[in-house]
């Protein structure tokens, strides 16, 4: 599936690391930043998630909601959340589901050994529900930066 700015943000429930239900559908009114990553505590993952970490309060200044998700268990996002002090909600994907309706689940291929995982992506949702920005492809390095000049732009 292949989503388009303008379009509604596919709507979920998934338990967050803390073991709280998260729907999508409940944060209407809020710009929900939702960054897909491939698996917690790897290098990659961990500067991207480190990123929006230390840009949190300028993401609060414009009250927009982070969420990292990936197809780690609510165990392992949670253990990701507290050794790198993460301060916001990470949603625990197991079966993938989420990103297959994202259209962000592919396979991929690493050293010449092809399987099915995250394209990091992260997707802008605005209050309405509707997706204002999707970045594919992400490089990890300064996302937080490139995706917060986007929401102050629009």
């Amino acid at each position: 599936m292949i989503l388009n700015v303008g379009e509604d943000a596919p709507d979920f429930t998934v338990s967050d690391h803390g073991g709280e239900t998260v729907t999508l559908s409940g944060l209407r009114g809020k710009t929900v930043v939702l960054f897909f990553y491939p698996k917690a505590d790897t290098p990659g993952c961990t500067v991207e998630a480190c990123s929006f970490r230390d840009k949190k309060t300028d993401y609060d200044t414009d009250d927009v909601m982070i969420l990292g998700i990936s197809p780690d268990t609510p165990k392992a996002q949670s253990q990701f959340a507290e050794k790198f002090d993460l301060p916001y909600r990470l949603l625990a994907d197991a079966d993938h589901a989420i990103a297959e309706s994202y259209g962000v689940w592919a396979e991929k291929s690493m050293y010449g050994k092809k399987y099915m995982g995250i394209e990091r992506t992260t997707f802008v949702i605005g209050k309405d529900g509707k997706l204002t920005h999707i970045f594919s492809k992400v490089k990890p390095d300064n996302h937080a930066d490139e995706v917060l000049a986007a929401i102050k732009a629009a």
